[in-house]
Order: structure tokens, then sequence, then C-alpha cells
């Protein structure tokens, strides 16, 4: 077995989390990004939440203002004639534009010992800018010196981008704008620079040619990057056919830069695997996963908001283990133990 799951999964579920307002339900509470802050484990959970008013013969988007910084609900009925599709339960198309049942925003956990986790009862970022009016989504925390970035998908009418935070403290956070433009998502910042640059992995989504797959990026100062190049892309007939992203910061080892990221194969499956990246030269790919580090088998990873999935944003080292901690069908906050040594295993 290459990972443990817990006993105690899933850690977090929506239940546990207040909601951001009394009229609100907490439907997920997922896809968190992790950290170690003075010897106690900190989750940036991604927390969905949606009015409890929906009416069932309508479709409801929150959307932020921000002009008035208030949400506000567009409400259309089922049987109008411009809604063009309802995929899931997660979205529907009007006048063929895409609106989300529900907005996100981040919210932190805490843990002395990574499995029982304390949550603030507030959020610690919340939509507040024009490219934020549909929400904030899958954090990835990455120190870098003293300072902790944060990468986090930012979604608007406008598209879904790239933003970055940075904090000290993770009481106060400041903003610095849009990294990457529609679409690139999936951003994971390296935990160092390399070659007096800061490097990371994204994930641009072409719509007509090209896979949808791992690129490299790097930045003199974290904000402008460039020198984009495929990385990591979709291989025909393996479970990571469909698309590949990155999920955990990069793990520096003696044989190179261990990188989690995820695949998932044509019916949308979404699995754990591992590549490992030259430490001088990230761009280059010394091995990959010749099988899954990890894939759907727990019953809340198969059943949920939308089932058959784990994706991670963030892993820790702790006592000679690596926690992975991840989403579990878009719902659930899950959490899995295993090494270097298992993780190297599954390379070739």
């Amino acid at each position: 077995m290459l990972v443990e799951r817990f006993a105690e999964n899933p850690i977090i579920n929506p239940c546990d989390v207040p909601p951001s307002r009394d009229d609100y339900e907490v439907v997920g509470a997922f896809n968190p990004a992790a950290t170690i802050v003075d010897d106690e484990i900190l989750l940036i959970l991604r927390v969905a939440e949606r009015p409890k008013d929906k009416d069932s013969n309508e479709q409801l988007a929150p959307i932020l203002n921000p002009g008035t910084g208030q949400i506000e609900h567009f409400r259309v009925k089922n049987n109008d004639p411009n809604i063009t599709d309802i995929p899931d339960s997660r979205s529907f198309y009007y006048k063929d534009e895409m609106f989300l049942t529900s907005i996100s925003h981040l919210r932190i956990a805490r843990s002395t010992d990574g499995i029982h986790f304390k949550i603030d009862p507030t959020p610690a970022v919340f939509p507040k800018m024009p490219y934020e009016t549909f929400g904030l989504e899958d954090p990835r925390i990455t120190k870098i010196d003293d300072l902790y970035h944060i990468t986090y998908k930012v979604v608007s009418d406008k598209g879904i981008c790239t933003g970055l935070l940075t904090t000290e403290d993770f009481v106060h956070f400041e903003r610095k704008g849009i990294i990457f433009c529609p679409e690139n998502i999936d951003v994971v910042l390296f935990p160092e620079r390399i070659g007096e640059k800061y490097w990371a992995l994204t994930r641009p989504v072409p719509r007509y040619i090209g896979p949808r797959g791992v690129w490299v990026a790097s930045s003199p100062d974290a904000v402008h990057w460039g020198q984009h190049q495929p990385l990591v892309l979709p291989r025909e007939g393996m479970f990571d056919s469909g698309k590949t992203g990155g999920s955990c910061v990069p793990i520096k080892t003696d044989d190179g830069w261990l990188e989690i990221y995820h695949g998932s194969d044509t019916d949308d499956k979404y699995c754990l695997a591992a590549v490992l990246l030259d430490l001088n030269d990230p761009s280059k790919v010394i091995a990959r996963a010749k099988m899954p580090l990890m894939e759907p088998e727990a019953s809340y990873e198969l059943q949920g908001f939308y089932g058959n999935v784990v994706f991670s944003c963030g892993a820790v080292e702790k006592d000679d283990s690596v926690l992975i901690y991840y989403g579990a069908s878009d719902e659930f906050t899950a959490v899995a133990k295993t090494t270097i040594k298992d993780i190297l295993s599954t390379l070739r």
C-alpha cells in the first residue's frame, strides 16, 4: 500500500465549517493548501457555500458586486429558454455563459497532530476584487524565505485566472493581483529560488489545439512570469490521459524536486501521481510515475458533490512521513500518509 488513509477521514466535512452568513449553507470544504507554522499544521480550505433559499425549480448564482462588496443573487427559472445547459449541480449556462451555483472563499484550519483541526469561525480571505466575483478557489502555500506566497484561482465572468496573495502571519494578506491570465490554473511555486529565479508549475487550458497539462515558468519577482515550457503532459492510454496539473509544493530531495501532481483520465477520474524534476533546472524531467500514487477508492472519494476525485493542493513532511491533504469528491477534506521512498517507488 503506497498511502495510508486515516481512519478519521474525512477529517473536515462541510458541516464542520460555519457559513460566512446565516442564510447560507456550506456545501464543500476541500482542496486545502497546507504548511507548517510554529509546529502547527495549517490548512487554507476552499469553502464553497450557497444560499439556503434556492427553489427546486430555479437556478441561483451568488455573485459578488465589487462596487458594494455585497453578494447578489442571480435567479432564473429552470424552464427559461435562455438556460442552454445544466451540466451538474455546480454550474449552469445562461445564454451560453457559465454561472456557478456556489461561491468560495478561503478559510484557515489549524492542528497540532495533523488529523484533528480547529476551523476559524470566519473567512481568512473573501471575494473582494472585480476578478473574484465568482469566488476564490484551490489555494497553494509556498514559504520562500520568511514570506508565505499563496497562489489561488480567481473566478469571474471574465474568466478563470491565478492570483497571488502574500502573508507573514496568516492574519494580514496582501493581494498581488493576477499573475496568470485566463485560463492558466493549478499554479504551484517552488519553495526557493533556483538560479536566482522564482519557478512555478502552471496549467494552461487550451481550448482548440493542444493537451491540458503541466507547464513550467520562471520569474524575477514571483509576479511577472515568462519562459513558459510544457513539462508533464497527458499520456495516451494511462491514468493521466485526460489532464494533468500541479498539486503540492515540490519537495526537495537528494534525487531532485519531487512533485505530486493530479492526473485525470478521459472519464474524469482524478488520481495523484509523482514526477521528479532536476534540482538545478526544473524544466527537465528525470522520472515520472508509472502508476498512480493514489486513486479514488474510499466511499467519500467515490461519492459526493462530484465523485471519483482525489485532488490535492498541499502536503507537509512530518516525522519522516509525507502527509497529503486532499479534496475528496469536491466536498470533503481528507489526509493520507506516505513516505518519500514510497513515492519514488512509483517512478520510472
